[in-house]
């Protein structure tokens, strides 16, 4: 089963979804003047099953999400789409921002 590291961040009324690919976890891709780098600090939470991801997902303000696999499997659930990632080498990264209308 693949597995995902998984770390909610909460502040000022926002919460704050980070997800990556677990074996990315810790390592720094370069492209050029791009870089990705999947800190512990960031993304270093509680490593968790696809299904749990999609459960944080739902209580996100912004998601952020790194690695082929999980950007790849958001693509497939119509949460994100892979042709708007960002290519970091061979990895890939997103962000989903919830946009909420306060009228």
């Amino acid at each position: 089963m693949d597995k995902y590291f998984l770390k909610i961040h909460r502040g000022e009324g926002k919460v704050v979804v980070a997800i990556c690919d677990e074996e990315i976890l810790g390592k720094v891709f370069r492209d050029g003047p791009i870089v990705l780098d999947i800190s512990t600090k960031f993304y270093g939470g509680e490593r968790v099953s696809l299904e749990k991801v999609l459960e944080a997902i739902k209580m996100a303000d912004i998601v952020v999400a790194s690695g082929k696999r999980i950007v790849e499997e958001l693509s497939k659930r119509g949460l994100a789409s892979v042709e708007f990632a960002l290519r970091v080498g061979d990895q890939l990264h997103i962000q989903i921002i919830r946009e909420v209308y306060e009228y």
